[in-house]
């Protein structure tokens, strides 16, 4: 991870936090609540501004991962009898439930609007779902899928791409482990198979991140990528052997390698071997050795440099666009808004029962890797990533967990029902246990940050 990916995690998490209280204060305010302050971040006031008839506190803290909207609470103190109507506990319920649900709801519908506005600028855009490989000895190969196959339908319900074929398989073989592919072959014909992973071991192991397609055992079909290398991960074993970027690899150990793909299968082949690179760098051809790493992937070792390969151009053959206008570049940013946020709740649901893997948590180092690789990639980029974890916030906060807004709301609809507050007692235990799960998902999220920088 690199530390220049540090801007563009701030510019993120100050923007979308920002919505998120802004939901809290601006329903507040217009339901006749007094608001205190307004804080982005904790802790110590970077800079504050009082303003408004309320004297509302305006404050930028120093820790940026996350703010508050502080509300006239008889709870935490006297309150002048002349503004106790204004008071959260003196308000109607329905109206603090409001309140409490207005910061997730905000972020759900900013990212419906960033989406809506990436797909009137740039049009709907996917790639062909064409399978390319497919590995031996794999559910894939069992079920029969074979190069040349374009994925139409799953369990009934057409594709549009890949991107609609890699959530479908998440959310089958994150569940019982079967999908009905209807797939057209290269000369027409139809078929339909069954993709099945029975064992639960498997399963789960297909839902870490980036293990899903090749877990189950096929690939994409993409353009023939030439044995250039693109891009090189820092203390992997292509730096400690002194490759760069530029590099074109000829051959292994004397055998010419065709194209990127096929060197990626002699290097996985190799875990902990040496092996005797020739590459042309600057025109000259040299000989690199170099011991690829050894990585455990669906109980088997293989081998891994650490590098990637230069982009090719997809060929418009197997490009899939179509141009929406602004109403129904909104209403498709609803419909995809709304399936990402229900895939996230199968997920996260299945995560607390074992199904899905803890892997896929991600914390403050992993958001600010994504952060930065996103913006490298350009404005589109950065937007769809806005758009991600604009709906993960909005999620997260939604959990009926004490300390979070769901919580919150559980706790004014109880209030409600019962006709009078829960006991001190009850909400102390409430708040406790949902720090204590709160710290546990956190650490749970910094250890995989931290496993996925020492690989």
């Amino acid at each position: 991870m690199s530390w220049q990916s540090l801007p563009a995690f701030l510019v993120a998490v100050g923007l979308l936090v920002t919505v998120h209280e802004f939901g809290h204060y601006w329903v507040a305010r217009r339901l006749g609540f007094k608001v205190l302050r307004f804080s982005v971040g904790f802790g110590k006031a970077l800079w504050s501004r009082t303003a408004g008839p309320d004297r509302t506190e305006y404050v930028i803290a120093v820790i940026p991962l996350g703010g508050y909207v502080k509300l006239l609470d008889e709870r935490e103190g006297e309150v002048d009898p002349a503004e106790r109507h204004r008071a959260f506990t003196r308000r109607p319920h329905w109206q603090r439930i409001l309140v409490l649900l207005a910061g997730p709801a905000l972020n759900i519908l900013f990212a419906v609007l960033l989406l809506g506005g990436l797909f009137w600028k740039n049009g709907v855009n996917d790639v062909r779902p064409v399978i390319g490989t497919v590995l031996a000895d794999t559910a894939a190969a069992r079920a029969g899928l074979a190069s040349g196959d374009e994925i139409i339908a799953m369990d009934g319900t057409t594709v549009a791409g890949q991107t609609d074929v890699v959530l479908e398989l998440l959310d089958q073989m994150s569940g019982d482990g079967r999908a009905t592919l209807r797939l057209r072959s290269g000369n027409g014909n139809e078929r339909e198979v069954l993709l099945e992973v029975t064992d639960p071991a498997a399963r789960l192991k297909l839902t870490e991140p980036e293990n899903l397609l090749r877990g189950v055992g096929f690939g994409f079909w993409s353009p023939p990528t030439p044995a250039v290398i693109g891009s090189i991960a820092a203390g992997g074993a292509a730096e400690r052997a002194g490759l760069t970027t530029g590099d074109e690899v000829l051959a292994v150990n004397g055998s010419p390698v065709a194209d990127f793909t096929a060197f990626g299968q002699r290097i996985a082949a190799a875990p902990g071997q040496e092996l005797v690179l020739t590459v042309r760098r600057s025109g000259a051809e040299l000989a690199v050795p170099v011991t690829p790493d050894s990585q455990d992937e669906n109980g088997r070792a293989v081998g891994r440099l650490g590098i990637g390969s230069r982009a090719v151009a997809v060929p418009d053959s197997m490009r899939l666009h179509r141009d929406v206008g602004p109403l129904a570049a909104l209403a498709m940013g609803a419909r995809e808004s709304w399936r990402i946020t229900a895939l996230q709740a199968k997920v996260f649901g299945r995560m607390l029962i074992g199904h899905v893997s803890f892997k896929n948590l991600s914390g403050p180092l992993g958001i600010m890797e994504a952060a930065g690789d996103s913006a490298r990639l350009g404005v589109s980029s950065f937007v769809s990533f806005l758009v991600l974890i604009s709906l993960s916030l909005g999620f997260l906060n939604l959990l009926p967990i004490p300390i979070l807004d769901g919580g919150q709301v559980v706790y004014q609809m109880v209030e409600w029902i019962k006709g009078k507050p829960l006991s001190e007692r009850a909400q102390a235990v409430g708040q406790q246990l949902g720090i204590g799960l709160l710290v546990l998902l956190m650490g749970v999220a910094l250890y995989n940050d931290i496993a996925r920088q020492f690989g």
